[in-house]
């Protein structure tokens, strides 16, 4: 069984950081773009940064440019998500994906075919 699980959520002040991370079971995604997303209460899935297969290309949502960065270890099967000066507006469910549609990097929902279950990330002012 595929699975990808993500851990490192947790409940912050504004301005602090932490790393989310995302490791695969059942297969390796070594090949594959790999993103994270995040929904907050009575909103949509959005983007929050893309990665392709090598690591070598990388994109972010403008909301979180500059203070979150993506990163794989493709040996170790785990993507993570570095989250610094965290805002309020940051709280959301995070989720990992992982896309057998491409081994670029995308900002589709659509393009990803595998997903975690999503860690809470809360941020208080």
């Amino acid at each position: 069984q595929v699975q990808l699980v993500e851990s490192g959520g947790g409940s912050v002040q504004a301005g602090d950081s932490l790393r989310l991370s995302c490791a695969a079971s059942g297969r390796t995604f070594s090949r594959n773009g790999m993103g994270w997303f995040r929904q907050a209460p009575g909103k949509e899935r959005e983007f929050v940064a893309s990665i392709n297969w090598s690591g070598s290309h990388t994109e972010y949502a403008n909301s979180v440019k500059g203070r979150f960065s993506i990163s794989r270890d493709r040996d170790k099967g785990v993507v993570y998500l570095q989250m610094n000066s965290l805002k309020r507006e940051d709280t959301a469910v995070y989720y990992c994906a992982a896309s057998d549609q491409t081994s670029g990097w995308s900002r589709d929902v659509r393009e990803y075919d595998h997903w975690g279950q999503g860690t809470q990330v809360t941020v208080a002012s």
